[in-house]
């Protein structure tokens, strides 16, 4: 198990250091912006109560219009590709820690230089959970996650963020048990965009 997680991690270190390569050249320009989140995110969790952490999270958005437009797609608002490297300190039941990374799109419906963005973003992750549960098996686990939310900009490059996630985290039928953890966050944090 140790020999799949490690690997895993590498695949995606590797793949993260080959986009941003590509993206930061100057004729490419794909990557939208940046983003830093943090907040509090609550679940229960079965005979060991209250499950919180206090996730930070760094964004990098990719745009994903431009490689639409050659194809003759036109979405109407914001659409991006995110990678979402993240690390969460967990105070209830026991102080440990979760780290990982989510893959996601980001969509939204006004135009992109609207001062007041709302906006949605789906994705799946990967992480690894120091806690022992009932609920999980095992310690490295995979999730699924939605969110709704609005950037507020205060110039063209610098705004504020807010949202509300949902994820839902299990092993994916690894190993028994698999029961779930479904964890409902609140998040503010700071956008940069180009």
């Amino acid at each position: 198990m140790h020999r799949i997680i490690k690997y895993t991690l590498l695949i995606i270190f590797f793949i993260f250091a080959g986009a941003v390569n590509v993206c930061l050249a100057e004729e490419t320009r794909l990557i939208k912006g940046f983003e830093l989140l943090t907040g509090f995110s609550k679940s229960k969790l079965h005979g060991q109560g209250n499950y919180y952490l206090y996730p930070v999270m760094f964004d990098v958005n990719f745009d994903l219009k431009q490689p639409l437009e050659k194809i003759g797609l036109r979405p109407p608002g914001l659409f991006q590709f995110e990678i979402e490297p993240f690390v969460s300190y967990v105070s209830e039941p026991r102080k440990n820690v979760e780290a990982g990374s989510a893959l996601m799109i980001k969509f939204g419906i006004l135009p992109e230089t609207s001062r007041f963005q709302p906006f949605g973003r789906i994705g799946l992750g990967m992480l690894y959970m120091s806690l022992n549960t009932r609920e999980q098996s095992t310690k490295f686990n995979f999730f699924e996650q939605g969110c709704i939310g609005a950037h507020y900009f205060f110039n063209k490059n610098f705004g504020l963020t807010m949202e509300c996630r949902i994820r839902h985290l299990s092993n994916a039928g690894i190993r028994q048990p698999n029961h779930g953890i479904n964890n409902l966050s609140y998040l503010l944090g700071v956008i940069y965009q180009y």
